[in-house]
């Protein structure tokens, strides 16, 4: 499980990493994580970035998450790729997969999602590990089961499939209202923040 700390304190974030032993929480924007950086009990937290992410804001966030979620394009990749270098380590992505075709919505479509990721092979400073996507918001729970089912068997052909890769890749899918229909479809990480931390 990965806590969505967008609307959490900075004390909230280190209570539940301390207390109930949440070693992963995601954030959402650049501004936010790097204002709070300093004040997080980083002992053992690996913290993701999940939201949209401008490729002139890279370079501040680098070096210091695990996983970026939100890859959804070559230029932002080739970015990663040089900024990555410049500190000497190999940074971990997910392609985001804009599963629902929504316009509003980040992430790559999912016709384009094998040659994005072949795409990556290049970059040294790169490791794919998997795909990520936020479904359509449903009012029926049983929708998102679609969605997730269709995003996991696109998943596992690219990754098994096109890419030849043996290991299971991560599948972060899910979030506060339907983590639940994400598990039963396969997902490896479930992001949620609202059910965590109560306005």
């Amino acid at each position: 499980m990965l806590a969505a700390v967008k609307s959490a304190e900075v004390e909230e974030i280190n209570y539940i990493h301390k207390n109930l032993g949440v070693n992963d929480i995601g954030e959402n924007r650049v501004q936010q994580l790097l204002s709070r950086y300093d004040a997080l009990d980083k002992e053992g937290l690996n913290i993701h970035f999940i939201g949209h992410l401008q490729t002139n804001k890279v370079k501040y966030i680098i070096d210091k998450v695990s996983l970026i979620h939100s890859l959804d394009s070559e230029r932002l990749a080739k970015e990663i790729d040089s900024q990555a270098k410049k500190h000497g380590l190999v940074m971990r992505v997910l392609v985001e997969i804009n599963s629902g075709r929504e316009e509003n919505k980040d992430g790559i479509m999912p016709e384009e999602a094998l040659e994005l990721c072949r795409a990556l092979e290049k970059y040294e400073n790169i490791e794919l590990c998997g795909f990520m996507t936020m479904a359509p918001k449903c009012t029926d729970k049983n929708e998102y089961l679609t969605y997730f089912g269709e995003m996991r068997e696109l998943a596992l052909d690219i990754w098994h499939n096109r890419l030849g890769k043996i290991e299971k890749p991560i599948l972060s899918m899910g979030m506060s209202g339907s983590f639940e229909e994400a598990v039963r479809c396969g997902s490896t990480m479930v992001r949620v923040g609202s059910r965590l931390f109560v306005k």
